[in-house]
Formats: C-alpha cells, structure tokens, sequence
C-alpha cells in the first residue's frame, strides 16, 4: 500500500514538477559553475548506500558534510541555493528517487554516509528497516533544529505510527512547513 502510494503521489506530481525542475535546473547553472544536480551519497534502506539527486545549492568544492556541522555554511552557499534551501525546492529532484525505489515519499531522511552517529542508532532501534523518506516524521518536529538523539527519537516514534493517515499527516504538516520555511536551515 505504501509503494502504490508514493508512486501515485509521484507520478501525479511529476508533470508540475518537471517544469519546474528545467526552471530551476536553468537557475542554478546561470548563477553558478558546474551541474545542476547533486548526486549525494546516502543511506537507505539496510544501510545500502544510494545517490540521492537535489538541486545543487553549494558551490563546487564544499565540504561533503550535514550543513549543520560547517563553521559558517552561508559561506558556501551559492546565491540560488540560499533561496532553494529556504523553500526546501532543492528537494523536488528526488522524486526520481521515489520513483526508482530507493526513497518514500513519507519516512526518516536519509542520513549522508559519513553521519556515523546517526547510521549507528537508527541501525540499533531498527530504522534502517524503512525506506528513506522525502519527509518524515522528525522534518515536522525541528528538522535541522534537533540534534541526532532527538531525530532518532522521531524516528522511532514514526516506525512505532507508521500507517497511510500517519503518513498523510505527515505529508500535510510538510507542506505547511514548506510554505511557512520554519525550521530550515540556510
């Protein structure tokens, strides 16, 4: 039920968005050097690595780290990529990703490779069960605000919800969330 769900989801979505991917595809490569699309490994589901595509918002030879752990991450930003990451629009690309299989639309954000601490509890309270999600649980309750225990928390609180109205909860705080650019880091 939940894989007919993201690909309903995303196969309605993906006319609109595709527009608005060639635009801001367009935007990126304007303002800044190289591609327009990161290719980020990640963590999914059993801790097999993935890429997982965003719209890229930092400049070429930025650390390959979480944004949060950078002394001055403004610094790195590229003149879009500050907009981009503030309407969380850098995320559109990976509907692909919930295309393909590798992600959700609904469940815990998938960690970067090197977040050891993080791969290492979710590991041990059984997370790394659930496919990544676009959204989840913890991005509605403080997402870049919360430390690693507290996204952990979430995240098994959301494994022990887990259902299609939890998810569609989940989905429309998301989008109120989005609108409002509460809790999004620069």
């Amino acid at each position: 039920m939940k894989r007919l769900f993201d690909i309903t989801i995303a196969l309605l979505l993906l006319p609109f968005l595709l527009v608005m991917m060639v635009i801001i595809a367009l935007l990126v490569r304007l303002t800044s050097e190289g591609p327009a699309i990161h290719w980020s490994d990640r963590v999914g589901r059993k801790n097999i690595i993935f890429k997982m595509p965003k719209f890229r918002t930092m400049h070429l030879m930025s650390p390959n780290i979480a944004s949060n752990l950078l002394k001055n991450p403004e610094n790195y930003l590229t003149n879009i990529g500050r907009f981009l990451r503030k309407s969380s629009l850098d995320e559109i690309p990976q509907i692909i990703s919930v295309l393909k299989g590798d992600m959700s639309i609904v469940g815990p954000r998938p960690a970067l490779f090197n977040q050891y601490d993080l791969i290492k509890l979710r590991t041990e309270s059984s997370i790394d069960q659930l496919l990544p999600g676009v959204t989840g649980w913890a991005q509605v309750n403080g997402r870049d605000d919360l430390t690693t225990n507290e996204k952990v928390a979430f995240d098994i609180e959301y494994l022990n919800r887990m259902s299609f109205s939890f998810d569609l909860k989940v989905l429309w705080w998301s989008i109120l969330i989005m609108i409002s650019r509460k809790n999004i880091s620069h």
